[in-house]
């Protein structure tokens, strides 16, 4: 073991932590007594290695990713084992799933430190199942959601806003709808859903991370992945970017690309877990192989990004919205009353997406856009993406 491994993560840490940004996103700082065993996932650039060295500033952790190479060529016990030794109390290991036999090393170490603490993040909490090690029973799982609208209200102006809570009678404003506050939402779509956005290169930096998650995330995955299925994930981002109804056609995918209908499923579940992909099912279907009723960006802000078509932004935003407000969200099996179905907590409530002047139909609630105020039946869209 190469003794000089710690003080070389000891100066990556250090610099890491003095570039963290004057104010982080609020769900880093609502988050509280971080459980001693904890692993965050999320689509990647939400801030998952800030929020780990947010936490750890401070106490007695050492950072490190797994895919530096200093790291990568080391046996990830050996270098944990030597961490501990230095009198460390806690680890933090980002992007764990690229160290060789990461489950068995960290079951072997959790058992080993049982005063330890052991922060690790990845892309999906899909990683507990698939090591090789028990880790579901010994990790508690937190993932981290793309930026609600007043989350980046807070990074622009300071200020923070109450959650807003939607589809409830009396549900209080968290802020009025002035026309800084409505300018703010459209940049809020077009480029508010990752904190790095304030750096620039936003686009250039979405796609980098799209094309990361196809060709570092989804191959962990599934193995033996080649290169024709990497081609058919960019090919699949690409139909969802332009098509006109937001769903796939399999048989169709499935002749072209000379893959077969499971292996398709399993492209399109992997790519849902990442956080690239968001399969909306009709209400009550429990297939488990399945393209949904429904296919979109799991971040709306994908379809700014390759200048895609609005009606599907606009479907795209109320689903994601709804499920990071806790709501299981499904498509009505009678389009003629509504476009989605969304439940929690034994409520049922159907909701119809759609412009300024959109009918309710047949639906509980209208989402709109381009309107200011909610009504007893109508909630705009602005303030849907204030409810996390």
């Amino acid at each position: 073991m190469n003794n000089s491994i710690v003080p070389a993560l000891e100066v990556i840490m250090a610099r890491r932590i003095a570039a963290l940004p004057e104010k982080s996103r609020l769900f880093t700082q609502e988050a509280t007594r971080l459980p001693s065993s904890l692993l965050l996932t999320g689509p990647r650039g939400v801030g998952k290695s800030t929020f780990l060295l947010h936490h750890g500033r401070g106490r007695r952790f050492l950072y490190f990713s797994a895919d530096n190479p200093l790291v990568m060529a080391l046996n990830l016990s050996e270098v944990v084992q030597s961490i501990f030794m230095a009198g460390y109390e806690g680890v933090i290991i980002d992007e764990v799933h690229y160290a060789q036999d990461w489950s068995l090393h960290l079951k072997s170490l959790y058992d080993a430190y049982p005063a330890a603490s052991f922060w690790i993040s990845d892309s999906s909490s899909l990683l507990l199942r698939s090591g090789k090690g028990d880790l579901s029973r010994r990790f508690v799982h937190l993932d981290m959601p793309i930026m609600s609208f007043r989350e980046y209200l807070f990074l622009e102006t300071g200020v923070i806003h109450p959650r807003y809570v939607p589809f409830s009678e009396g549900s209080a404003l968290p802020v009025q709808p002035t026309a800084a506050i409505l300018s703010a939402f459209g940049e809020y779509r077009r480029h508010g859903t990752r904190p790095f956005y304030g750096e620039g290169y936003f686009n250039e930096r979405m796609l980098a991370a799209l094309d990361k998650s196809i060709h570092s995330d989804v191959p962990f995955f599934i193995p033996r992945i080649v290169d024709d299925n990497l081609r058919l994930m960019h090919a699949i981002v690409g139909t969802l970017g332009m098509a006109t109804i937001p769903r796939l056609q399999v048989q169709s995918l499935c002749a072209d690309w000379k893959i077969g209908a499971d292996k398709l499923y399993t492209l399109l579940n992997i790519m849902e877990a990442v956080g690239i992909l968001q399969i909306i099912r009709k209400e009550n279907d429990r297939k488990a192989k399945s393209a949904g009723d429904k296919l979109f960006f799991a971040d709306p802000v994908y379809y700014e990004v390759l200048g895609a078509l609005v009606g599907n932004v606009r479907e795209a935003w109320v689903a994601t919205c709804s499920k990071y407000a806790g709501w299981d969200v499904t498509t009505s099996r009678d389009k003629a009353q509504a476009d989605f179905v969304i439940s929690k907590d034994g409520r049922r409530i159907t909701l119809e997406v759609g412009g300024k002047k959109k009918s309710r139909r047949g639906a509980d609630f209208v989402i709109r856009d381009d309107i200011d105020y909610p009504t007893a039946t109508a909630i705009p869209r602005w303030l849907l993406a204030m409810s996390w």
